[in-house]
């Protein structure tokens, strides 16, 4: 009995270890997957780096251009309002001269009741011989512009 024991022993003893030699195995093959896959990850990770170092250039670029363009804009803006002002002014000042060329014209229109068989002429047509008229006479009389 002992002797079948000792057998017994040994054969689980031997089974134990080829479980043992199969577990290694297995364990072999995940430790090369897992270098693998750290190879490929330390090649990811020097590309993420690469481009986070890409991206941080880019970003301070564009602050610059940033800082750049709002200066720029700044006295573009300034100047447009100068225009602005400028332009209103002139607007004014167009508006008088039409009001006067206008009443010019009016005055300078003929009568209607004197003349019945004179064709209508319109305002516009009217303003502008009106217009017409007042710069000759202004060129005549020597203060044209």
């Amino acid at each position: 009995m002992s002797h079948s024991l000792g057998i017994v022993i040994e054969s689980l003893v031997a089974v134990l270890l080829l479980l043992t030699i199969g577990y290694c195995m297995l364990l072999n093959k995940r430790l090369k997957r897992l270098k693998a896959d750290e190879h490929s990850l330390k090649a990811t990770i020097a590309e993420l780096i690469t481009a986070t170092e890409i991206a941080e250039r880019a970003i301070g670029g564009l602050k610059h251009t940033v800082r750049d363009v709002n200066e720029n804009l700044g006295s573009q803006l300034a100047a447009a309002t100068q225009m602005a002002g400028h332009l209103k002014g002139m607007l004014a000042e167009g508006d008088g001269v039409i009001r006067r060329l206008s009443k010019i014209a009016i005055a300078a229109r003929p009568s209607q009741e004197a003349e019945p068989a004179a064709p209508r002429i319109s305002t516009a047509k009217a303003v502008a011989a009106a217009a017409e008229a007042f710069s000759e006479r202004r060129k005549a009389s020597g203060l044209a512009a």
